[in-house]
């Protein structure tokens, strides 16, 4: 029972338990939704939106789609890391759209415009989003602004940025609103796909990036729990006071987190768009998904850079599930709103751990009351001493053997 009992105490089974409770719940209420809509398809609706890949006719098309779906899920997966990050040092990056259109802005300006090749165009959008977000951090640090107002803030400066940097001269395409297509414009810039092309029936769009952003995920967890670095950073975010007693330079670290996260999101936009999956459009008047995206898919993943991994491909998935239902009976915003569900769930992961712990705990007392505070303990029907005499039978009691003093000594 112990070994059982360490099982569900565990932190890692108890987010992945509180994960597929907030999916199942988000599913549930979208379900709810599209019956509402129209009760006739709605189970044909969240098959679609659940399955995805799998509704395609032949093998090859499900493949082709699988490979679209994680070349999508890379950069959603770098967004989701670059707040996971940040989370884990306690800074909410909600800025991690701003820095995400920062990464693209530099990331095909260096493409497009200075005709530079693939590595050189992910380092300057790393450098683009870290800027962005060291900015957020600066102000947190040495003027105490909120990181999140700064962030929201620099989401809509970033926008319109990249929006006027990205439609002039070389970088925009004459004949739409859209940039120059990367196999037009310079195929140098596009991300090697190396094999995997060809695994996933000849799909141009999946990259190496699909592979590097898994390995920033470990190399993201081990630095968080396996470094002196990580530690500090860490240390930093619970308390800035103590780490600053400890000789820890708080300030620095907080800017250098940001700094990081900010990173992390602009090589997602690069992951994006030098994949040549899609253009940037310059009349762009809404802020990316993909930053708010990441949010779900970091609180889903259990704040755990490896959980996001699952997570991020989760989310895409049921994304790019819902662009595949009936459009003239259900918007296909249905997969965003079980999203929006799904990280207004995750909220209350905390309370679902609490309240789990609550019941287990008093399960845990109910059979240590029952086998005296033993819940290992085997109940006995005869006791095999006097020690063993439950403690509310007391000497008082007669019993057969005992001498009545009323009778003389006589044994009754």
């Amino acid at each position: 029972m112990n070994e059982r009992k360490n099982i569900l105490k565990s932190p890692a089974f108890q987010s992945i338990l509180t994960s597929l409770l907030c999916i199942v719940l988000g599913l549930l209420v979208g379900y709810i939704v599209l019956l509402i809509i129209n009760p006739s398809g709605a189970g044909e609706a969240i098959k679609t939106i659940l399955l995805n890949f799998f509704t395609r006719s032949s093998g090859p098309a499900k493949i082709k789609a699988l490979g679209n779906t994680l070349a999508k899920t890379a950069p959603l997966l770098m967004c989701a890391l670059s707040i996971c990050f940040c989370y884990k040092v306690g800074l909410f990056n909600i800025g991690a759209a701003g820095q995400y259109e920062a990464g693209a802005c530099i990331g095909l300006y260096t493409a497009l415009v200075l005709g530079m090749p693939w590595y050189v165009c992910l380092i300057t959008s790393a450098l683009a989003g870290a800027v962005v977000g060291a900015i957020s951090g600066f102000l947190k640090a040495y003027r105490n602004v909120n990181e999140v107002i700064s962030g929201i803030m620099l989401n809509w400066i970033m926008l319109y940025v990249t929006n006027t940097i990205l439609s002039k001269g070389k970088a925009k395409d004459p004949a739409s609103p859209y940039t120059v297509k990367l196999s037009a414009g310079n195929q140098d810039a596009l991300l090697p796909k190396g094999l995997l092309g060809r695994v996933f029936a000849n799909n141009n769009t999946v990259t190496i990036a699909i592979i590097l952003s898994i390995v920033f995920a470990i190399v993201i967890w081990i630095v968080l729990n396996k470094t002196r670095f990580g530690f500090e950073l860490r240390a930093t975010g619970f308390n800035k006071d103590a780490a600053r007693y400890a000789g820890m330079k708080e300030k620095q670290n907080i800017i250098v987190t940001l700094a990081i996260g900010g990173a992390l999101a602009g090589i997602g936009a690069s992951f994006l768009f030098l994949t040549g999956y899609q253009e940037w459009s310059t009349t762009q008047t809404s802020v990316p998904s993909m930053g708010f995206n990441g949010i779900a898919a970091t609180f889903l993943g259990g704040l755990n850079p490896i959980g996001t991994i699952f997570a991020s491909f989760f989310i895409q998935s049921i994304t790019d599930g819902g662009a595949l239902i009936d459009k003239s009976v259900y918007p296909s915003q249905i997969s965003d709103l079980i999203s929006s569900l799904i990280i207004y769930l995750c909220g209350f992961v905390l309370f679902f751990k609490l309240t789990f712990n609550k019941y287990l705990d008093r399960n845990k007392a109910v059979v240590d009351t029952r086998f005296g505070g033993n819940a290992n303990a085997v109940p006995n029907d005869k006791a095999e001493n006097k020690d063993d005499v439950p403690e509310d039978v007391t000497d008082d009691e007669p019993t057969d053997n005992v001498d009545s003093e009323e009778n003389g000594g006589e044994n009754k």
